[in-house]
């Protein structure tokens, strides 16, 4: 059954955003619950996987999931899949003992925004909660500027819209804003490190790999062959280029 924890100290105190966590583990998920709860996030609880799914499907606004993988009844990795087919763009930081490059680079594809191995500190479970809702809080900002056309892709930035030869394409948060950095920007070159600057932020603490997943991502929205790609060109050993 899904928890919603309520400051017992301060019930009057204002939250900054809604975290599920999703742990099976109780004593692991409520030390979480109790330190996102000191710093004034309104946190939902869930045991399993089913759980977190229906949570997440009925709960609105959810800010961020944090979601460990090794859960009963549904694992973290096809809970992730499940969340993004549904089109729910909402931040999921995974928890996971395995901390392989390989698991990494799994959990991002599948759609995790960042990837923490446990044993965590508390502190840095929670500065990477917050470095991800002040990206996500920008991510939101109103963009202003012209239409950004470039061959057959047009990008309205005012209305979060994208046509991909003539018909509209969805993209994620982070995938419109690499796409409209890169369109700002045409045939320039930039490195992981900088994008991960410009679109995740300097306060980003996650893997440098999440660039590659996205640029697939969006390869596989744009181009007509994803395998060898018109507009969004890796320049080896220095990084990509649109166009």
């Amino acid at each position: 059954m899904m928890m919603c924890l309520e400051s017992a100290t301060n019930p009057a105190r204002v939250r900054t955003g809604r975290v599920l966590v999703v742990e099976d583990e109780a004593l692991i998920r409520e030390t979480i619950a109790m330190a996102l709860d000191e710093e004034g996030y309104e946190v939902l609880l869930a045991a399993d996987g089913r759980e977190a799914l229906e949570t997440a499907k009925s709960v609105e606004p959810l800010d961020l999931i944090i979601l460990d993988l090794m859960l009963p009844y549904l694992n973290g990795l096809d809970l992730c899949r499940l969340i993004r087919h549904e089109g729910n763009s909402v931040p999921i930081l995974i928890l996971s003992a395995r901390d392989s490059e390989t698991d990494r680079v799994v959990g991002l594809e599948v759609g995790a925004d960042d990837y923490l191995t446990k044993p965590f500190g508390m502190r840095e479970l929670v500065a990477r909660v917050r470095a991800i809702l002040r990206r996500q809080n920008r991510l939101w900002e109103p963009v202003q500027g012209a239409i950004l056309k470039f061959n057959e892709i047009v990008m309205y930035p005012e209305e979060c819209r994208v046509l991909v030869r003539g018909q509209e394409v969805n993209f994620s948060p982070k995938e419109f804003r690499l796409l409209e950095l890169f369109m700002t920007h045409p045939r320039r070159v930039w490195s992981r490190e900088q994008l991960l600057e410009r679109v995740w932020g300097p306060d980003f603490m996650g893997d440098s790999k999440t660039v590659d997943v996205h640029i697939r991502w969006l390869r596989e929205k744009l181009e007509r062959d994803p395998s060898h790609p018109d507009y969004l060109v890796t320049v080896r050993g220095f990084g990509y280029r649109f166009g």
